[in-house]
């Protein structure tokens, strides 16, 4: 009796666990950014599935193959091409796609891996044939552009060789250029399941071998103008300093006049006061002149040899007649 309710215990959850896979195999789920292909034995069954949610399929019997709805970037590795005027130039461009049906898609390239590879085909033939049969000066420039050869430059893309291409007259160029581009690689991508959005040129400039000797070319005229800045700034320099120099010179002359005409009014006036001193009392003002003069010529070890009856003695003997004493006063 034990032994039959354990096999039928065992039998029950075999059972639970082989539904559960069951159930599990059959249901499958889509994000919002999926679209799906259920295969039956490795063909495809019934159309891609393309709405979001829970789905169901024929479980150990059939798969599913999840695509993404979302954009998709391509980029393509540099292209050396020729132009049309034998310039040879590195391409290097960028697309963007997606797919659009899953089902041609999967016939056709199975996955993104091969779709990457078609789309390497495709737009690298289509660029080069674009690019080869079109003028430098077209695939550089805009037709609304109206730049000069020194903003071409400051923009970092090759400058023709020829002058008179930068006056050349556009008349596709380079947005026309990656229109007609994208326009011919997007008629080869229906049968694909593929929808090219978009092309563009990422970059472009001359090979290695070339490119040396355009830099070469942009650093001369670089240095050209560096060098016209500069005699310029030293031109200006030169006429600042010629002009502080002139200004200078008026004005320490104009001060030095100035200072002619103080020291002037001054000994006139210091003169007028000499001669007002002088003139009220004229023995005082010799006897005051003449101490001045010994302030200055007598010091502590000067030594004077003259007569007691000069002038310039006078004074002093003077003061010591005064003060020897007289008969009354012994």
């Amino acid at each position: 009796m034990k032994s039959r309710t354990a096999s039928l215990s065992i039998m029950l959850l075999l059972t639970i666990v082989l539904g559960l896979v069951t159930l599990f195999s059959a249901a499958y789920t889509l994000d919002e950014t999926q679209q799906a292909v259920v295969l039956q034995f490795g063909d495809p069954v019934g159309e891609p599935i393309t709405t979001a949610g829970l789905h169901w399929k024929t479980p150990f019997v059939q798969e599913v193959r999840l695509y993404e709805k979302r954009l998709l970037a391509w980029d393509g590795s540099p292209n050396q091409i020729p132009t049309r005027g034998r310039e040879f130039i590195s391409i290097d461009t960028t697309a963007r796609w997606r797919i659009v049906d899953a089902l041609k898609f999967l016939q056709s390239v199975t996955d993104e891996t091969g779709a990457q590879s078609r789309l390497d085909d495709i737009i690298d033939s289509v660029v080069r044939d674009k690019i080869s049969g079109s003028d430098l000066v077209e695939i550089v420039r805009s037709a609304d552009w109206d730049v000069t050869e020194e903003e071409l430059e400051q923009g970092g893309v090759p400058i023709p060789d020829e002058e008179s291409d930068l006056t050349k007259e556009v008349k596709k160029g380079r947005k026309q250029l990656t229109r007609e581009i994208l326009q011919e690689a997007q008629k080869r991508m229906p049968s694909y399941g593929i929808e090219l959005v978009d092309v563009r040129i990422k970059r472009l400039n001359y090979i290695a071998d070339v490119r040396q000797q355009v830099f070469n070319r942009m650093i001369s005229e670089r240095e050209r103008i560096a060098e016209q800045f500069r005699s310029e700034g030293q031109g200006e320099a030169s006429r600042i300093n010629g002009e502080t120099s002139r200004d200078l010179a008026g004005i320490r002359s104009e001060a030095k006049r100035e200072a002619e005409v103080v020291r002037g009014t001054a000994d006139a006036e210091a003169t007028s006061i000499y001669n007002a001193a002088y003139g009220r009392d004229a023995e005082f003002y010799r006897f005051y002149r003449t101490l001045g003069s010994y302030r200055k010529t007598l010091g502590k070890d000067t030594v004077l040899v003259i007569g007691t009856d000069t002038d310039y003695f006078r004074y002093l003997k003077d003061i010591r007649a005064e003060q020897q004493p007289t008969g009354d006063e012994e």
